[in-house]
C-alpha cells in the first residue's frame, strides 16, 4: 500500500492524501504524497528542502503508534477472505498465494479479489506483487502501476526479474556504497559473484543480500496469529440494582475466563472490570493481584468495586445493566510458577489476607511501600492488598534534608524497624539534669545524657517503662532542618537527632518548637 504514513496521517488529521503531504521523521522526509513528488519532494530530504520546492506542502510527524493502529483494521480486513498474513511493516504485508490461488482459481484472481476487498475498505491504490520470496514479491508490488496493480513473476524467473534493479533495493547502505565504489550497481551485477567469496568478503549480512538478488529468499511467510478473545460480558435483563445479586450472577462468567485461561496455559495479574449502569454511565477500574486471579477473586473485585469505598452497604445508586471482565495482562503461567522449594508460606499469607479483604473491604488490608519525602513516617505509603505499589510521593526527586542512613555508596540506607504511628513525647537531659535545647544556630545547651518517654494516655503506643530514664550510651546530631518555609500553615523547622542507649537500641529523635519527640526506633 503506497505512501501508508501518508494515508494513516491524513485519515486522522482529516486531510486528503492527495494533497502535497509529507511526513517527517527527525527533522527528515519519511514519505511523501504523489502531488508532493510531482513537485520534486522526495525521501530523505530535510524539511526545510522540501518546503522550498513545494511552499504548499503540509509537514505532519511521524506517529508509529498511529501507523500501526491505522494499518490493524486493514489486516483484519484481508483476514476476512484470507488466513495467515504477515504483517512486514505498516502499509505492507505477505501471504502465502498457493492458498488463495486454489480457492479462487488462480493468483490473479485471487490477487484481484484481494484489491476489490480492499477497495470496499476505502483502502485505494493498493499493489501486489507475486513471486517466489518475500523479497521479489515486493519488487514486484512496487514496479506494478496504477493500471496493471497486480504485477506476476513467473516460477524461478526471480532472478532475471531481480537482475536489472538497482542495489540500492537491499536496504544496506554500508554495502551498497561498497559495491557501488567496486562498480556493481545492479542486483544482477552483484548476483554473479561467487556466494564463498562474497561470503569471505563482506561477512553474513554480505551473504543474505547476496542471496536475495539472487532470487534464493529462503525467508518463510508466517500469518500473525489472532489473539485469543477473553473478554467476558453479562448483561442483566431486566437491570439489577443489589450488589449480591450482581456477584453471583458473574461467579458463572468468572469461572468460564480462568478456565479459558488455564486452557490456554494462561493467568490473569492484571484485570479490569467495566460496570455499565442504567443511567447511561460506565464504572471502570483495573484490578492487580499479587499472585494471579481466581475465579473467587474476580467476583470479590466485581464486588468491591460495586461498593465503593469497601462499605458493607449492598443498594447500588443506579442499576447494572452490564459486566465486563477485561484481562488486561495475562501472563503465561511458568512466569509465575513457585520455585524449587515451592511457595507455601507466601500462598498461605496470601489466602489469609485475601479472604479477610473479602469479609471487611478492599481497604482493610493494606501493606507499605516506601517512597519519596524527608521523614520515615511521609514516606510510606499504605496500599491496599493487590493495588499497584505506587507511593504518594515519588522516589526519584531530590528531597534536601531526608532521614538517611551512612553513605550510600559505601553502606545501604538504615530503614527504622519500627515507624511510631503517631511520635511519642518524651524529655532530653543533660548530665546536670537540665533540658537539652538547640539553639538557633544548631548549638546544644548540652550533650544529651538521658531521656524519658512519656506516651499519651490512649493514643494506642504501648512502650514498655513509662517515665523510665534510658541512659544514653552515644548520639549523634543535631541535623536541623527548614521544610516549606515559603507556606505559613505548613512550615516547619526542626532538629534531628539519633541516640544510642545501653540496651544497644537506637532512637531517631527530632526537637520541634522546644518538643522532644521519639520518631522511630532501629534494632
Amino acid at each position: 500500500m503506497p505512501d501508508w504514513p501518508v494515508v494513516a496521517v491524513a485519515g486522522v488529521t482529516g486531510r486528503s492524501p492527495d494533497e502535497a503531504i509529507a511526513v517527517l521523521e527527525k527533522g527528515k522526509v519519511l514519505a511523501t504524497s504523489a502531488a508532493a513528488r510531482a513537485e520534486g519532494v522526495r525521501r530523505g530530504q530535510r524539511a526545510r528542502d522540501a518546503q522550498s520546492r513545494c511552499p504548499e506542502l503540509v509537514v505532519l510527524k511521524y506517529d508509529p503508534v498511529l501507523d500501526a493502529r491505522a494499518f490493524d483494521p486493514v489486516i483484519s480486513c484481508l483476514e476476512a477472505i484470507t488466513p495467515g498474513v504477515q504483517v512486514i511493516r505498516p502499509g505492507m504485508c505477505a501471504l502465502k498465494a498457493r492458498g488463495p490461488a486454489r480457492f479462487y482459481g488462480s493468483e490473479e484472481a485471487a490477487a484481484e479479489k484481494l484489491l476489490d476487498r480492499l477497495e470496499t475498505y476505502d483502502v485505494q491504490g493498493s499493489r501486489i506483487g507475486i513471486a517466489d520470496g518475500p523479497f521479489a514479491a515486493e519488487q514486484a508490488a512496487r514496479v506494478s502501476s496504477a493500471r496493471t496493480r497486480v504485477h506476476v513473476v513467473p516460477p524461478d524467473g526471480s532472478p532475471e526479474f531481480l537482475a536489472p534493479l538497482s542495489i540500492d533495493l537491499l536496504e544496506q547502505p554500508t554495502l551498497t556504497d561498497l559495491l557501488r565504489r567496486l562498480g556493481l550497481r545492479t542486483l544482477g551485477a552483484f548476483a554473479e559473484l561467487p556466494a564463498t567469496e562474497v561470503l569471505t568478503r563482506f561477512g553474513p549480512d554480505g551473504a543474505f543480500a547476496h542471496r536475495l538478488a539472487r532470487g534464493r529468499d529462503d525467508r518463510p511467510v508466517t500469518g500473525r496469529e489472532i489473539p485469543p478473545e477473553l473478554t467476558r460480558t453479562l448483561d442483566f435483563e431486566p437491570s439489577v440494582d443489589r450488589v449480591d445479586q450482581v456477584a453471583f450472577a458473574v461467579r458463572s462468567i468468572a469461572d468460564e475466563l480462568i478456565v479459558r485461561l488455564t486452557e490456554l496455559g494462561l493467568v490473569c495479574t492484571t484485570l479490569r472490570v467495566e460496570v455499565g449502569t442504567e443511567s447511561g454511565r460506565v464504572h471502570e477500574r483495573e484490578w492487580l493481584h499479587p499472585r494471579w486471579f481466581t475465579a473467587a477473586d474476580v467476583v470479590d473485585r466485581v464486588r468491591w468495586q460495586l461498593q465503593g469505598s469497601g462499605t458493607a452497604t449492598s443498594e447500588l445508586t443506579s442499576p447494572v445493566v452490564r459486566i465486563r471482565l477485561i484481562p488486561e495482562q495475562a501472563d503465561p503461567v511458568g512466569a509465575h510458577a513457585d520455585g524449587l522449594w515451592g511457595g507455601g508460606p507466601d500462598e498461605r499469607i496470601h489466602r489469609a489476607l485475601s479472604r479477610v479483604q473479602s469479609m471487611l473491604g478492599h481497604g482493610a488490608v493494606r501493606s507499605v511501600v516506601i517512597g519519596g519525602g524527608r521523614g520515615f513516617a511521609e514516606r510510606q505509603t499504605l496500599i491496599p492488598w493487590g493495588d499497584p505499589p505506587v507511593p504518594a510521593r515519588p522516589t526519584d526527586q531530590p528531597w534536601p534534608g531526608a532521614v538517611t542512613g551512612p553513605d550510600p555508596k559505601r553502606w545501604p540506607a538504615l530503614a527504622p524497624t519500627t515507624i511510631f504511628p503517631e511520635p511519642i513525647p518524651a524529655k532530653v537531659y543533660a548530665a546536670d539534669g537540665t533540658l537539652v535545647s538547640v539553639t538557633a544556630r544548631g548549638e546544644l545547651s548540652g550533650a544529651p545524657s538521658a531521656f524519658a518517654l512519656q506516651p499519651a494516655h490512649g493514643a494506642g503506643v504501648q512502650v514498655a517503662d513509662s517515665n523510665k530514664l534510658y541512659p544514653i550510651s552515644s548520639w549523634a546530631g543535631p541535623w536541623p532542618t527548614t521544610e516549606r518555609w515559603w507556606d505559613p500553615v505548613t512550615a516547619s523547622r526542626q532538629a534531628r537527632f539519633q541516640f544510642q542507649t545501653a540496651d544497644t537500641r537506637a532512637w531517631l529523635f527530632t526537637l520541634h518548637h522546644n518538643t522532644w519527640q521519639a520518631q522511630a526506633t532501629y534494632d
